[in-house]
Formats: C-alpha cells, sequence, structure tokens
C-alpha cells in the first residue's frame, strides 16, 4: 500500500482512506502529499476489492491551501518528489482531483478547515460530510490571487450560482452549516465523528454491485452537462450492459432468496 511522508494510506474493509498529514501545517498542500495523492487514486482504480474511498486530514484539519514554499523544494521535498513532478507537470492538478475523476466513489470527511485548495479538492469528491466546526471558503481574492483549482467552473454547476459568486468574491470563511445550506455538502455530525460517517456511508456503498456502482458515478457526471435527450439516451448505453452482468444475476438471486449478495466483479 502507498502513501508518502505527508499523506497516509489505510484499509477499512473495500474501502481505501487517503489522510492528509501534517497536522502543524493544517494539512497544508505539499509536494510529497500530491504525489501520495495520486498514487492514492490510481491505487484505487487499479484494485478491484477497493470499492470506495474515503479522503479526511489528520490532526482535526481537512486542508488549509496550498503550502508554496513546499512545492517549490526548499528541502521538504525528496529529489524524488522533484522528479516526479518533472515527468508530470500536471501531476497537482489530477493529486487535487482538476484533471482526474477516480472511478470509484470519493467520500470527504471534513474536520476543521478546509478552505482555498481544500475547497477546490472537496469540488472533486462524490459525496461530502462534515464536522460541525469545520470552515470552508476561498480565500484567494483576499490575497489578489485567482481559485485556479477548478472553481470558477465547478462551484456554480455544484452550488446555486448566486451562492457560488459570493464565495468566490468575497473570500470569507463559511461554517458547515452555511456549506450545507447552500449544498457544498451534504452531512453536517458532531466535530470528531465526520469519518466515522464517512466510513459508515463508504460501508454501505460497498454492500453495492461494484460494477453498477461505478456505472451510475460514471453516468451521473458524463450526462451532466448533456441535454435532458442526448443524457438519457447516453444513460441506456451505460445502464443496459450492467443488466446483463452475473453481478445482475446474483442481486435478483440474493433478493429471491433473503441472502446479502457475493458480487464479483462480473
Amino acid at each position: 500500500m502507498g502513501g508518502t511522508e505527508h499523506l497516509t494510506v489505510q484499509r477499512e474493509g473495500a474501502t481505501l482512506v487517503l489522510t492528509l498529514n501534517r497536522p502543524e501545517a493544517r494539512n497544508a498542500l505539499s509536494l510529497p502529499m500530491l504525489v501520495g495523492l495520486y498514487d492514492g487514486w490510481l491505487e484505487a482504480d487499479a484494485d478491484d476489492s477497493v470499492r470506495s474511498i474515503v479522503f479526511t486530514g489528520a490532526g482535526g484539519s481537512f486542508c488549509s491551501g496550498m503550502d508554496l514554499k513546499a512545492l517549490a523544494g526548499n528541502g521538504m521535498a525528496g529529489e524524488e518528489y522533484r522528479d516526479r513532478l518533472k515527468a508530470d507537470p500536471d501531476l497537482h492538478w489530477k493529486a487535487m482531483l482538476r484533471h482526474h475523476r477516480p472511478r470509484k466513489p470519493v467520500i470527504a470527511a471534513v474536520e476543521g478547515y478546509c478552505v482555498a485548495g481544500g475547497t477546490e479538492m472537496l469540488q472533486g469528491t462524490d459525496i461530502r460530510v462534515a464536522g460541525e466546526s469545520a470552515t470552508f471558503g476561498l480565500f484567494e481574492v483576499k490575497r489578489g490571487l485567482f481559485p485556479i483549482g477548478g472553481s470558477t467552473v465547478r462551484l456554480q454547476r455544484q452550488i446555486p450560482r448566486t451562492h457560488a459568486l459570493e464565495m468566490l468574491l468575497t473570500g470569507r470563511p463559511y461554517s458547515a452549516r452555511e456549506a450545507a445550506a447552500v449544498g457544498l455538502v451534504g452531512h453536517v455530525v458532531p466535530d470528531g465523528t465526520a469519518l466515522g460517517k464517512a466510513l459508515e456511508i463508504a460501508e454501505r456503498i460497498n454492500s453495492c454491485g461494484p460494477l453498477a456502482v461505478e456505472a451510475v458515478k460514471a453516468s451521473v457526471y458524463a450526462t451532466a452537462e448533456m441535454t435532458e435527450s442526448d443524457g438519457l439516451a447516453a444513460e441506456l448505453t451505460r445502464g443496459w450492459p450492467v443488466f446483463d452482468t452475473a453481478d445482475a444475476k446474483e442481486g435478483a438471486r440474493a433478493f429471491a432468496e433473503k441472502r446479502p449478495p457475493v458480487y464479483k466483479r462480473a
């Protein structure tokens, strides 16, 4: 199992848990962290025994954004990490889910700070749980910067445009309750329990047919910007093949026999 000095990778049953691990820096993004993240997304997709991914942060914070000094490699990143970035200049965007979408469902478990690059990465996840004291926000304009991790494109597609523009143009912090009210997160739970709730959701996903889950996720994203008629046609091309799988037959058999299904990705 992978990981780096700033990212831990663990298994919880059929769930791969990726944990940003620079608590002393509120999990600000470093080059080792980004390399580990990208490798983690690839590991999850390559391993058929992984059915879901939980993405979280250590030490009571999710992510406070970019650490520009660390990304410049001021002694915090080994040569192997700098070599990876040279070999793939797009690696940091893939790690941040700007230029990469895992085929397995990604559930974010947020505690504490989830701001700037943290809020940008959050938009690349599928299901989001926040502790009640979590803080969100895109602070870039307050510093004369641009939220180039995808927020000017994605945020308005995920929450109402008026709320997206207010978040983008004011650079103010948002509480977990505010984030839930505008639709940025789906669950607000007591502090310290976001990971547990995310794992609970992951386990529900893991109990479903993996081929069906992956096809449903792919269809949702592929049809998001299509007209309804085009989207419905595209849905059929992804959906019908699922009915021909052995897993679909197993699901029906298990229901009839009143037992849990045993899916084999076939």
